[in-house]
């Protein structure tokens, strides 16, 4: 932990069940405090102007008011306060969705209780993070380039140094969850040299590491991927 507080989390899930047993094991291995659960999104945009959570932790399929509106309403008026997606559903669209609304992470509800809890401090750090196995199937799922798909995302940042059509292939290989040796194969270079490709990536677009840039990626519309 980063802070000598602890962390003010908001657990928005319509499951009953679910719910209790997030916060159940949580409070079990952490110090955290849960200053708010809600079954709907409207009630977490409420109870987000109300308790201002560190970290909320959301579901998408609510009634009401989905997970998304949700973000996007919390992000609009709270930016600070970090939101990690829970979800048992893998489709790209909801994984666009999700970033562009502002979300900070898009896990898996299947996530270990201990990965999670290593992605929330991460979130409260100030990183990114998605889960990789969704990254890969929603790059292999993609039937047109990102920018047309990720409508209403955040436009594509200006960097000091725009990124090399080599390094925007090596980026793909990240965004599609490829380790060095895969993109060193697949575009016939050296492992030496995607590693320092993958250095300038990280370094180009101000990240701390590769999962970040892959993140980056989706949300910015970086990378396409061709029919």
């Amino acid at each position: 932990m980063t802070s000598e507080q602890p962390l003010k989390i908001l657990i928005a899930e319509d499951h009953e069940l679910s719910r209790n047993g997030i916060v159940f094991s949580l409070q079990k291995k952490t110090s955290y405090v849960f200053v708010g659960e809600a079954e709907r999104g409207d009630q977490a945009v409420s109870l987000v102007e109300k308790y201002e959570p560190d970290v909320v932790l959301m579901d998408i399929e609510m009634p009401v008011m989905d997970g998304i509106e949700a973000t996007h309403q919390i992000k609009a008026k709270y930016p600070q306060v970090k939101v990690i997606m829970l979800t048992s559903h893998e489709e790209g669209e909801e994984v666009y969705a999700s970033l562009a609304a502002g979300a900070d992470a898009y896990c898996k509800k299947d996530i270990k209780m201990d990965r999670l809890i290593q992605v929330i401090e991460m979130v409260n750090d100030g990183a990114v993070w998605l889960d990789p196995a969704i990254a890969k199937l929603v790059m292999q799922s993609l039937p047109f380039s990102l920018p047309n798909r990720m409508k209403g995302a955040h436009p594509r940042q200006r960097y000091s140094i725009e990124l090399t059509d080599r390094e925007l292939e090596v980026l793909e290989g990240l965004v599609e969850g490829q380790s060095n040796k895969e993109i060193a194969d697949n575009l016939c270079i050296t492992v030496h040299t995607v590693k320092a490709h993958v250095c300038n990536i990280i370094q180009k677009l101000a990240v701390d590491d590769r999962t970040q840039a892959a993140v980056k990626a989706l949300r910015e519309g970086l990378v396409s991927k061709k029919p």
